[in-house]
């Protein structure tokens, strides 16, 4: 292996997709792979010292120091490392996470400077965010943990008692992330002056705490961007070659939309199904309709569904199949009329996606006889009166859907920045 990751596990790491764009904007691709380790192999993986330059992901950059010949000033105050390069045969060490965490803050106007720090985790992603924060000018900064292992260490009973001032929250855990998705280390509810907070987890996009921070106003991120710029700051050291200070962005901007769902919500006969197949066309994307999946899996039609089961037995069924979609990434997905009306619908297509509202002129929404709940025009304009403020409120971004289903797609791509 000449550069890579190494990790304990790395089915759904972006590192390689990441260090390969990088290398397409330097012009100087390099072969990067992703190398499962257990912890009795990262001795002797080191020792025979096979590669250029590789990264090292959890649980294993403390594990990797004692077989460094050298390590960055800044590696050895965090106390971990996630980047080696191979010189003459010598190992050196850094920390280049330092970099993504700071770039993280600054770049959604989180500023630490006198304010009151909780970082949940004591693992090397702690030590950065602890580095980070306190060279930005934190006035108090507190890890939180399960248990208490270190001073300046609480736990999560005693934040919750005694540091519910917090300003900043950091969660370096891995809770929240893929397959456990509905994982959350605790509710941001509970601090009234909370008026930051990263999520170094990155897959889903928006872990459920990030979530939660949104729906109270609160700048929140999670740690996608956090990951791109650490792999340009390690880019350099493995070509010994500095990056254009704007690849960062621009490649977070293009995995960013890779990988994010495009939700389309509105009323039924709004325009969804056949605007998100123009969208899946444009942008070569697979295309799910929530109500044709029912259909499918029911294998009767809505109509019946409604008249066999009623509405509740519907209803769960759409929640299921968006459950379903909700955790893949790259979709365009076409939801119900009324999907939105549950909370957990919401937000389990936020995680991974952005939710557009198609809004349509009530005199371009025509009644359906296979949609029960608006077969007919005075209940379309009721059930429109009602659904549109939370159309509006779910949404993160929406389109006056008044044109053809072109105009609507380029509308939406406009509004991704696609």
């Amino acid at each position: 292996m000449e550069y890579g990751l190494i990790g304990e596990h790395l089915p759904h790491s972006f590192s390689k997709i990441i260090h390969e764009k990088i290398g397409s904007y330097t012009g100087r691709p390099y072969p990067y792979e992703l190398k499962e380790l257990g912890l009795e192999e990262v001795g002797s993986f080191l020792e025979a010292a096979d590669f250029k330059g590789i990264n090292v992901t959890i649980p294993y950059k403390q594990t990797v120091i004692p077989y460094l010949d050298g390590i960055s000033d800044q590696a050895r105050q965090i106390g971990a490392v996630n980047t080696i390069v191979n010189r003459d045969g010598k190992l050196y060490g850094y920390n280049t996470d330092y970099y993504g965490m700071r770039d993280l803050l600054l770049r959604n106007s989180i500023d630490p400077s006198g304010k009151k720090v909780l970082i949940l985790g004591t693992g090397g992603t702690s030590r950065t965010a602890h580095a980070v924060v306190s060279d930005l000018g934190a006035a108090q900064i507190f890890k939180v943990s399960r248990t208490r292992k270190e001073e300046g260490t609480v736990t999560y009973e005693e934040a919750l008692e005694s540091h519910t001032d917090a300003q900043i929250i950091i969660n370096t855990t891995p809770c929240g992330m893929f397959p456990a998705i509905d994982g959350c280390p605790l509710d941001p509810g509970h601090f009234p002056d909370l008026c930051g907070l990263i999520d170094a987890v990155y897959n889903p996009l928006r872990t459920t705490l990030v979530l939660e921070a949104q729906k109270r106003g609160i700048p929140a991120q999670g740690g996608l961007y956090m990951l791109v710029v650490q792999a340009v700051y390690a880019s350099e050291l493995f070509m010994d070659k500095k990056i254009d200070s704007g690849v960062a962005g621009r490649i977070f901007q293009e995995i960013l939309n890779s990988r994010r769902n495009i939700v389309l919500t509105g009323m039924s006969m709004s325009g969804k199904t056949t605007l998100g197949t123009v969208l899946a066309q444009k942008l070569g994307r697979r295309m799910e309709d929530t109500d044709a999946m029912i259909v499918r899996q029911e294998q009767r039609e809505i109509t019946s569904i409604f008249a066999e089961d009623g509405e509740p037995y519907f209803r769960d069924a759409e929640s299921a199949v968006i459950r379903q979609l909700a955790s893949e990434n790259g979709l365009i997905i076409s939801t119900g009329g009324g999907a939105v009306l549950r909370r957990e619908n919401v937000d389990a297509l936020k995680k991974n996606g952005y939710i557009v509202f198609l809004d349509r002129p009530l005199s371009q929404i025509l009644p359906a006889d296979d949609r029960p709940l608006a077969n007919t025009k005075e209940k379309v304009a009721a059930l429109l009166e009602k659904r549109y403020p939370i159309y509006r409120a779910v949404c993160d971004g929406s389109i006056y859907n008044d044109g053809s289903p072109e105009e609507g797609a380029e509308k939406i791509l406009a509004l991704l920045q696609v």
